[in-house]
């Protein structure tokens, strides 16, 4: 059994990332042993220099290898709209659809009174420091549609209402969507923000 607890380990570690249990992980890691040369080596080298140089933007909080990103760096970003995201992955997505052109600032989740999370453990301080120094003339609140992300969403509106335009993501059918497979407050939202054909 000895012989065997490095690729146990590795097997254990895999099956903590999300979207892998211990089944599928016993998968990729038996995939990635395989072809070892052309997977596993780059792969093992990959994660020790992201593990050495990833690191949090000091100005958004996007994740990246130098202490600002290259969206905060950029000046033809520096429009004076500033999408406000829970966190990096919600930024990658935006990003991917490539819709957004100005700038993003990640809370690092969502408000939250059974968690204990408050404005504080969040990056909402910064935010509000953001708005004045960098002239932000429009915050898009693009928080999920959630509980915790609508409870936030309206915390930090009162907090910026006199300062700046706000404005959040529509909501409601999604593009291809059925209305037989949509849920109650799905439906209700697109009620709600119904606009003139």
């Amino acid at each position: 059994m000895s012989s065997t607890k490095d690729i146990d380990t590795l097997i254990e570690l895999m099956a903590k990332l999300p979207g892998l249990g211990p089944r599928s992980a016993r998968r990729a890691v038996l995939h990635l042993i395989r072809k070892r040369a052309i997977l596993l080596t780059p792969l093992a080298d990959s994660l020790q220099t992201v593990a050495a140089t990833a690191r949090e933007c000091l100005n958004c909080g996007n994740v990246g290898t130098a202490d600002i990103c290259n969206i905060c760096e950029n000046e033809k970003r520096a429009n004076g709209i500033l999408c406000v995201v829970e966190d990096v992955a919600d930024l990658w997505a935006m990003e991917r659809s490539g819709v957004f052109k100005g700038r993003y600032h990640v809370l690092g989740g969502t408000l939250s009174a059974l968690d204990a999370i408050g404005p504080d453990e969040l990056r909402i301080p910064r935010l509000i420091d953001r708005v004045t120094s960098e002239g932000i003339t429009e915050v898009i609140l693009a928080l999920n549609a959630t509980i915790d992300g609508q409870t936030t969403a309206h915390y930090i509106a009162d907090l910026l209402e006199t300062r700046v335009t706000l404005t959040s993501l529509a909501q409601g059918v999604p593009i291809g969507g059925e209305l037989d497979y949509l849920d109650d407050g799905t439906i209700t939202a697109a009620m709600n923000a119904r606009k003139p054909i």
